[in-house]
C-alpha cells in the first residue's frame, strides 16, 4: 500500500487531514542502526477516526512523534492539515492537537486554569472566545470542579480530562492521541470515550494509538497496524477479523429442540462446527472465509425452526496476536 503526494501546501491535500508518503526514520543505538520506519505511506481523510495499532517497538510512537514534528523523518514526506510538521511547525500547530496519556502539557505547578489561560495566549485565542470554549468542555469532560487545583494533585483522571481540554483550546483540525485511557477507571474510561465519538461528529480527525482494544472497538472505523517498522494492516474492523480467519459464534435459538444436532460435527465436512446443544439453544462457530451465515442457518434449520440468532464476532486482541503470529515481523519485542 502507497501514496504519493504530488506538492507541499493546503491544496495538497484538500480532502486528506493527514498524509505520510513512503516516510522512513532510523537511529542508532549502541553503535548500530535501528530503523524504526520503513516506508510508511498512508492518508488520512478529513474526519477520519483512525486507531493505529502495533506491539511495543512497531513505530507507532515514532510516528507519532514524526506528525507532531518531535522528530524529522529520514527520507519520504508528511502533511499535517496540507503543511509540513518539520518545515511548516507554526502553521501545523495551529491545526493539530496532541495528548500523550504519560505526559502532561501543562504546567506542572500552576492551577489547572492558569495553565489554560496561558495556552490561549499562547495560540492567540481571544479571552472571550477561550471563556465560551472552556465552558463548553467543561459541560462534557467536567473540568470545572479542578480548575483552581495545581496540575500536581490532579488525579490521573482528572489530568487526561485537563489535557483533553488543553489540547482541543485553539480547536485543531487533527488530534493526535497516545494511550489517552492508559491507567484510567471504567467511568472515567467512557466519559472520555463519549467526549472523543461527540468531537469526531464534529468533524475532528483522529488518529489514536492505543493498547486497549475497547477504544478501538468503540471509537474507530478504520485501524493502521504497525510491526517492525512497517505498515501491515489499514483497513476496517470487520475486513481485519475477518483476515484473521478467526471464527465467528452464533447461538442459535429453535423453536423446538434440535433432534440430531450434536457437537463435534466433523469440520472437514462442514465449514461450521457445532460447540455445544442445550434444549432449544445451540452454539456453532464458522470461518467467514469459508461460509456464511445465511449458509449456516439454512443448514441448521433442516434440524428445527430458527427462531433468533445472536452473533459473537472474535475478540480484537486475538485477532491481532493471529496476525502478529503470521507475521513474525510484528512479534513483540
Amino acid at each position: 500500500m502507497s501514496a504519493r503526494v504530488a506538492q507541499d501546501g493546503p491544496a495538497a491535500t484538500a480532502a486528506d487531514a493527514v498524509a505520510l508518503a513512503g516516510v522512513w526514520r532510523s537511529f542508532v543505538v549502541g553503535g548500530q542502526r535501528r530503523v524504526a520506519l520503513a516506508d510508511v505511506s498512508f492518508r488520512l481523510p478529513a474526519g477520519s477516526f483512525a486507531a493505529y495499532l502495533g506491539p511495543n517497538g512497531a513505530g507507532k510512537s515514532t510516528t507519532v512523534k514524526l506528525l507532531t514534528g518531535i522528530l524529522h523523518p529520514d527520507a519520504g514526506r508528511i502533511l499535517v492539515a496540507g503543511f509540513s510538521p518539520q518545515r511548516q511547525r507554526i502553521e501545523v500547530a495551529r491545526r493539530m492537537g496532541a495528548v500523550f496519556g504519560q505526559r502532561t502539557q501543562l504546567w506542572w505547578d500552576l492551577p489547572v486554569r492558569d495553565s489554560f489561560d496561558l495556552l490561549a495566549a499562547m495560540y492567540g485565542v481571544p479571552d472571550a472566545e477561550a471563556r465560551r470554549r472552556l465552558g463548553h468542555l467543561d459541560d462534557i469532560l467536567g473540568i470545572g470542579g479542578f480548575m483552581t487545583t495545581p496540575v500536581r494533585q490532579l488525579s490521573l483522571g482528572q489530568r487526561v480530562r485537563a489535557d483533553l481540554a488543553a489540547a482541543l483550546l485553539h480547536t485543531p483540525q487533527v488530534l493526535f492521541l497516545d494511550e489517552p485511557t492508559v491507567g484510567l477507571d471504567i467511568v472515567v474510561r467512557e466519559a472520555v470515550r463519549r467526549f472523543l465519538r461527540e468531537l469526531h461528529r464534529g468533524g475532528t480527525t483522529i488518529l489514536l494509538t492505543t493498547h486497549d482494544m475497547g477504544d478501538v472497538e468503540a471509537l474507530c472505523s478504520r485501524v493502521l497496524v504497525m510491526g517492525a517498522g512497517r505498515l501491515v494492516y489499514d483497513g476496517s474492523v470487520s475486513l481485519l477479523r475477518a483476515t484473521a480467519g478467526l471464527p465467528t459464534v452464533a447461538t442459535i435459538t429453535f423453536d423446538a429442540a434440535p433432534v440430531g444436532l450434536a457437537p463435534a460435527v466433523d469440520p472437514q465436512r462442514r465449514a461450521w462446527q457445532v460447540l455445544r446443544v442445550t434444549d432449544t439453544l445451540a452454539e456453532v462457530s464458522f470461518d467467514r472465509n469459508r461460509t456464511t451465515l445465511g449458509e449456516v442457518l439454512t443448514e441448521a434449520s433442516r434440524f428445527a425452526s430458527v427462531r433468533d440468532v445472536h452473533l459473537s464476532e472474535p475478540d480484537l486482541a486475538a485477532v491481532l496476536r493471529r496476525l502478529y503470529e503470521e507475521r513474525p515481523g510484528t512479534a513483540e519485542g
